[in-house]
């Protein structure tokens, strides 16, 4: 049999809650993604508690919180311990959602599921890995490699690849075909006949129309700027560190060709910080803007018609006058954007233009619905400063426990100091020194101020090595080079603790690049409550959505799963209709092993194929000839089995003569990459009918089929087609060296 492969959805399946799924690798326990909604509901995690202590390893593959908001609460209160692996920008823009969503929700509750503390915690230990690096597995986990690929949506978002034993796992979900303004597609298309695929039918019904994205742009754009030319405001309900990145890339570029003068504002609670980082990701981003900084050292991301915000007080301050206003969370459960849209929904002139669908049970979810609500209840909440009698019976009651503290901790030390001067009953000779009582670190010496002490009890025996009454003396026994004293640098780090405070009285994360207002926020510690009241909304405003998501629609991910062919291929996260939707096409079009298992259901997706492990003979390698492959070398050999000494198994040089055998051709042509290469090399070249016209009389196409049903590989030929002439066989010759013959 082949690698023993479980999957077990924890969150996630027949809906679209959040993501969080254990995937189990020859006894390897994988959690892959852990996330949560804005609801914060704690009954969703249920199922991850009760294998939080059996996980070896983390993955997370986008930084919203869908995909990872679970972490911090998991490490505090399930006991998850694991290490977190992802890529730089799911850790550096994940903290910084994670941040603002707490700040965002202690601001109107009494919110105590997890602290900033934990959040550091949670992050902390992270590894982060580049994209397509194999990082092979320690310990348990030996043998195993993972590796993260592009999967788009998101930047830094991940497509995992999981391998042992040559064998691939591949977990993609939320991926998006198209490149964007800052992101490329992604390189699922790139795997093929994995031996199992784990993937989403979120969008599985979703059928976007064939527009140009210059197009969609376009359409986006002008609907916003009717809204401000007619004298309304717009919010655009986002998320703190995602897609909104993409979005301030539209309105920068449009704001600039059509020399626009309304204003706009990106408000969140790390609004600054979130820029500061994208700034230093262009690296992650699409090609065009890697290539922009390249040639003219232009930063896409040094926005010049976009103002930052980080408090509502600073909008409230900006002139009157038509502007729009990106605020998180884009679900308007809670944030900037929850107070704004109460603010401006019953002003008929303005516009709430949504970019993505609401999180189900939320408010923007409702207001999504068609036909959408005319009024709405929501909460308004507040924190104000406690004041009068409230203040007064806050401070006593912080009194009362500050003395129950103090008194109960010169209890313990009164008894710590009666049993460290208890006479050793088994000693005939009251004059002994107690043994047991260790001396004291030399940090504790530095924390407290006094050494050595509670050292003589009531007297002392000279030790029978001695030749007279002593003190007790302790040897200084450090280790010496030719440089002096051996150090520990661990002794000269400081605590994570410090860390945090350090960090926060300079207005900074653990990096120190936290807002300063939002460090403020954190370090406030004026006595304060929550006040709430209920409204009721008159929704005249206008309600549009427009799709912004950045996922591959229904025909894309068939298309893609098509092409993939994985051997097994198992579904999750997307509504009960959509699962089964794309269950049953992909039974029908992709491979016959397709599952869609519940919550908590167990599945093995063990591989049916074999596999042995094989040791090449040096006699065998010596004469074999290698030819470069991409990032690989292949060659073809011909050999026969035999055992080592060790009775392992072993390729051996036959005996006889190799018999001959047909020409291999390695490669997978694409004729749009084809076409750009004929470009480049100065034929006029078209694509036309579904073939590719090269010159004026030889003509490429593609016959047959890249998948059959079972996932097995069809036959796929390239034909030319053409009179023999000096265009026919120099297009040829262009055919063949895209190709490895072997």
């Amino acid at each position: 049999m082949g690698t023993s492969v479980q999957v077990t959805p924890l969150c996630g399946v027949y809906n679209e809650n959040p993501l969080s799924y254990l995937v189990s690798i020859d006894g390897f326990n994988f959690l892959i993604d852990c996330g949560w909604n804005d609801l914060f509901d704690p009954s969703l995690l249920q199922p991850l508690s009760r294998v939080a202590s059996t996980i070896d390893a983390v993955l997370l593959s986008h930084s919203d919180t869908l995909h990872l908001g679970a972490l911090p609460y998991a490490m505090k209160q399930f006991g998850l311990s694991a290490p977190v692996y992802s890529t730089e920008p799911v850790y550096r823009l994940g903290l910084l959602t994670m941040y603002d969503q707490y700040l965002s929700h202690k601001q109107v509750s009494e919110f105590d599921l997890f602290t900033l503390d934990d959040i550091d915690s949670a992050f902390q230990n992270v590894t982060r890995l580049t994209y397509s690096q194999n990082y092979l597995l320690s310990g348990k986990g030996e043998g195993i490699v993972i590796a993260p690929h592009v999967a788009g949506h998101l930047l830094g978002g991940t497509v995992w690849k999981i391998t042992k034993d040559g064998e691939d796992v591949i977990y993609a979900v939320d991926f998006n075909r198209r490149k964007e303004k800052h992101l490329n597609g992604t390189v699922l298309e790139s795997f093929v006949r994995p031996a199992v695929l784990i993937t989403d039918a979120y969008n599985a019904l979703n059928n976007q129309p064939p527009k140009q994205q210059r197009e969609r742009d376009r359409d986006f754009v002008d609907t916003i700027s009717k809204t401000l030319e007619a004298g309304g405001n717009v919010l655009l309900p986002v998320d703190t560190a995602g897609r909104v990145l993409e979005l301030l890339l539209v309105l920068e570029e449009n704001w600039s060709f059509k020399s626009l003068d309304f204003p706009i504002f990106f408000l969140t609670y790390v609004a600054s910080s979130t820029i500061d980082y994208v700034k230093s990701f262009l690296e992650w981003m699409s090609d065009a803007i890697a290539k922009s900084f390249e040639t003219s050292r232009d930063n896409a991301f040094l926005l010049k018609h976009v103002t930052l915000l980080i408090s509502k007080n600073e909008l409230d301050k900006a002139p009157d006058g038509p502007k729009v206003v990106l605020a998180s969370m884009a679900s308007l459960e809670a944030g900037f954007s929850h107070d704004i849209f109460v603010e401006w929904a019953a002003d008929v002139k303005n516009l709430v233009l949504f970019t993505e669908r609401g999180q189900f049970g939320t408010l923007a979810r409702m207001l999504q619905a068609d036909p959408p609500p005319k009024a709405v209840k929501v909460t308004m909440s507040r924190r104000v400063p406690l004041v009068g009698e409230e203040l007064i019976a806050y401070e006593e009651e912080q009194n009362r426990l500050k003395k129950e503290e103090a008194l109960k901790a010169s209890l313990i030390k009164v008894e710590e100091s009666k049993a460290s001067h208890v006479p050793d009953i088994n000693s005939s000779d009251p004059m002994v020194i107690d043994t047991n009582n260790k001396h004291p670190s030399l940090e504790g010496l530095g924390q407290h101020g006094s050494g050595y002490h509670d050292i003589l009890i009531d007297g002392f025996v000279p030790p029978s090595t001695s030749v007279a009454p002593m003190f007790p003396f302790y040897e200084n026994t450090s280790d010496w080079d030719d440089f002096g004293e051996v150090i520990n640098p661990d002794d000269y780090v400081i605590k994570d603790e410090n860390m945090h405070q350090a960090a926060m009285c300079t207005g900074g994360d653990m990096d120190g690049k936290l807002d300063e207002g939002s460090a403020s926020l954190i370090l406030d510690t004026t006595p304060s409550k929550v006040i709430s009241n209920e409204l009721t909304v008159q929704v005249k405003s206008s309600l549009i959505y427009m799709d912004y998501e950045g996922r591959s629609d229904g025909r894309s991910v068939k298309s893609i799963l098509a092409h993939v062919a994985p051997l097994k291929l198992v579904l999750v996260h997307g509504s009960a209709e959509a699962t089964e939707h794309l269950k049953q096409h992909c039974l029908k079009h992709v491979c016959p092993y397709v599952y869609a298992p519940q919550i908590e259901e167990t599945i093995d997706v063990t591989s049916d194929l074999c596999a042995y492990k094989v040791q090449l003979s040096e006699k065998l390698m010596s004469n074999v000839l290698f030819k470069k492959l991409g990032d690989y070398e292949i060659a073809w050999i011909d050999a026969e089995v035999g055992k080592t000494e060790n009775d392992l198994l072993s390729l051996l040089p036959i005996s006889t003569p190799a018999p001959p055998h047909k020409s291999v051709v390695v490669g997978d042509l694409k004729m749009a990459d084809f076409k750009q290469f004929l470009a480049s090399k100065g034929v006029k070249v078209e694509f036309a009918g579904g073939a590719l016209r090269c010159g004026e009389y030889v003509t490429l196409r593609k016959v047959g089929f890249a998948s059959q049903k079972g996932g097995g590989s069809g036959t796929q030929q390239i034909v030319i087609e053409g009179p023999l002439c000096e265009d026919y066989y120099k297009i040829r010759d262009y055919l063949y060296s895209q190709f490895y013959l072997l």
